[in-house]
């Protein structure tokens, strides 16, 4: 059986198109009819070689989608075939079985993780994989695999914001903009958004932010705390990756008991600097792994809250397009052109 996959064969160049052929099931692993990509930031510092050397190479990439179960290896109990399937990223309840290998028509092997959706068919651990409702539409589950669970999972689980709180987003990507509809959601009574981007900034005031400032344009830690008056906010986020505003976010939080939540990734090596004395006068400041998501529980929970209309997250999709395309996607994306673009496996290749 054959499957069409993006693979990286070298970092800081672009992903090629390739028919590889799939490996035979182990047990407890899962073969999917991917319907749906997410394409992340994490997977442009990939590569971009940014997190280090890649002892991986070539390898396929991919940790957010949905899609349709074809086949399961022995010991599967979570899914079985026909059943409507989030893969995600995050570890769940079943079988971690690591990595997958498929192989080229020449016999040389292409790498693979646990989990990779850029390809029209996969080989994923069960415990990556969770049952969907029918009713919940492939396309906008596909948002359930990262950006969802991540950024709402900040400020739901690790901030464990509450009605009339305040926060700052910094960064109005996928995540960024997962963690302000949950905000919305949890009723802040303020929803500040930072980036350098003013379509991004036009887009969070869309979705719900009560106010929006360019970094590049105007200084930051001003604008919050004339916004708040002189106080800060109660929660900051960081989403977007960057020293500099992860520093910002921790300066921007107040004193006695607020707290800066990392969701960014720097390149590897690259560090940021804090004042011990703010940590001594209560700024908080703490990582977070996929928004400390429980994700068997609650990807089904999101997906009630955006089948009941309280939680619209399909208007994070900024474009779709087919996998053909996916070296525009990642050159657009870096550019901040795009929010989360969707890849449709059934556009072609």
């Amino acid at each position: 059986m054959k499957t069409i996959a993006a693979v990286l064969c070298e970092t800081s160049k672009e992903l090629q198109i390739e028919e590889l052929e799939i490996p035979e099931l182990k047990p407890g692993q899962v073969l999917v009819n991917v319907i749906y990509s997410g394409a992340c930031h994490s997977q442009l510092n990939e590569i971009k070689g940014l997190k280090g050397e890649d002892k991986f190479l070539p390898h396929v990439l991919g940790h957010e989608g949905s899609g349709i179960v074809e086949a399961i290896g022995r010991g599967v109990q979570k899914v079985k075939p026909g059943d409507r399937v989030v893969l995600t990223w995050i570890k769940g309840v079943g079988a971690d079985t690591g990595s997958a290998v498929y192989k080229r028509k020449n016999g040389s092997i292409v790498n693979s993780g646990a989990i990779s959706t850029f390809m029209t068919k996969a080989v994923i651990s069960e415990n990556r994989l969770v049952k969907i409702p029918d009713e919940m539409p492939l396309r906008e589950a596909a948002l359930l695999g990262c950006a969802v669970p991540t950024g709402a999972g900040v400020i739901i689980n690790t901030a464990r914001l509450s009605k009339g709180d305040t926060v700052a987003i910094f960064g109005i990507g996928g995540i960024g903009s997962s963690a302000l509809l949950a905000a919305k959601l949890k009723q802040a009574s303020l929803i500040i958004a930072v980036d350098i981007f003013d379509n991004k900034l036009d887009e969070a005031l869309r979705l719900g932010a009560t106010h929006a400032i360019n970094a590049e344009k105007e200084d930051v830690l001003s604008k919050i705390l004339k916004i708040t008056d002189k106080r800060g906010v109660d929660y900051a986020i960081e989403c977007a990756g960057k020293r500099e505003s992860m520093e910002s976010a921790f300066k921007s939080v107040r004193y006695q008991g607020g707290l800066c939540v990392i969701a960014g990734n720097l390149p590897q090596g690259e560090r940021i600097s804090i004042d011990p004395f703010d940590l001594i006068k209560g700024r908080r400041i703490i990582g977070t792994w996929g928004g400390e998501s429980s994700i068997d529980k609650d990807i089904l929970f999101y997906a009630a809250e955006y089948l009941s209309g309280r939680f619209e997250f399909d208007l994070l999709i900024s474009d779709e397009c087919g996998l053909k395309d996916i070296n525009k996607i990642f050159k657009e994306m870096e550019q901040g052109k795009t929010n989360r673009v969707l890849i449709n496996m059934e556009r072609g290749y």
